[in-house]
This record gives C-alpha cells, sequence and structure tokens, in this order.
C-alpha cells in the first residue's frame, strides 16, 4: 500500500532559510538555507523518521506544499 506523506516547505525572510515540515511524519521540522539541500535532507530524513518510529518505507509517495512569504516594509 502507498503511503503519501504531505511536507510542507517555507521560505523565512527574516531568517533567510527554508523550512520544512510534516503532519505525517512525526518529528520532521527541518531548516536549510538552499532548497536543494534541504529537499535532500528531507527524503533521507523521512526514511530515518520512519524506521525510528518502526514503520515500513516500502512505497511512499512525497507531497510537496511550496510557499515563500515576505515581509513588505513601506514607509512614506
Amino acid at each position: 500500500m502507498l503511503r503519501e506523506i504531505n511536507v510542507t516547505f517555507t521560505w523565512d525572510a527574516e531568517a533567510h532559510v527554508w523550512m520544512a515540515t510534516s503532519e505525517d511524519v512525526y518529528g520532521l521540522v527541518m531548516e536549510h538555507g538552499s532548497f536543494d539541500a534541504l529537499l535532500e535532507r528531507v527524503r533521507y530524513g523521512i526514511l530515518d523518521l520512519l524506521e525510528e518510529d518502526g514503520e515500513e518505507h516500502n512505497g511512499i509517495s512525497l507531497n510537496f506544499d511550496i510557499s515563500r512569504t515576505e515581509r513588505l516594509v513601506m514607509s512614506g
């Protein structure tokens, strides 16, 4: 059976890092300045977290939600 895991990537403009979280995998909270590096960390980190919980990880589908939040400061 294919297990779907949703991962949310959010850009934190103040800290200048991408953050990855998931409600489907307990403990998945990661951050990195590079999106590509974070994506790679998440791919392997999910497997490690599932193994720690004693879960099998045959047949995983990762779904990504990517958002950028920018803060605009205007004066005038």
